[in-house]
């Protein structure tokens, strides 16, 4: 059984990484993820795209889930997260090496009892509870909340 759930694994990844090679990219709602560029992400939106800068043809994958899409649409806010990796270190890309976490805390930020110890607020209901990355080849961390993992709460 061991030796199928790896055969699994590896197909899988395969698979995926067929379909990244094959030039698909943008958002799959259903799985609820993007795979994509900087640009391609900014397209979709009613937006000028040049404020990316150098960040312009950086990989980017992105997944939440679906508190996340519940809460973007006036619903349930509790328990929803985003995951955003940035990946600079690609022929045109910026070099960076980036990768956040993003949960729901509410208005309440700080004192919130969604908050994590170590994390800062964003968008005026959410918390980055992780902040890392590379430049220049140096590892930074801004921000490890405590836990880092996702949750509905404390």
């Amino acid at each position: 059984m061991k030796k199928l759930l790896i055969a699994v694994a590896i197909i899988s990844a395969i698979l995926i990484a067929g379909v990244a090679m094959a030039g698909w990219s943008g958002y799959n709602y259903k799985a609820r993820i993007f795979v994509g560029t900087g640009l391609q992400w900014c397209t979709q939106k009613p937006a000028d795209c040049s404020y990316l800068g150098p960040y312009i043809n950086d990989k980017i994958t992105m997944k939440w889930n679906e508190a996340w899409d519940t809460c973007n649409t006036g619903g349930d806010c509790i328990g929803a997260w985003t995951n955003n990796e940035w990946n600079g270190k690609v022929p045109g890309g910026s070099g960076e090496v980036w990768h956040y976490k993003i949960i729901w805390v509410g208005s309440e930020l700080e004192n919130s009892p969604y908050w994590r110890d170590g994390g800062y607020a964003i968008w005026g209901e959410f918390e980055v509870i992780m902040d890392q990355g590379t430049i220049d080849n140096e590892h930074f961390w801004y921000t490890h909340g405590i836990p880092n993992g996702y949750g509905a709460g404390k």
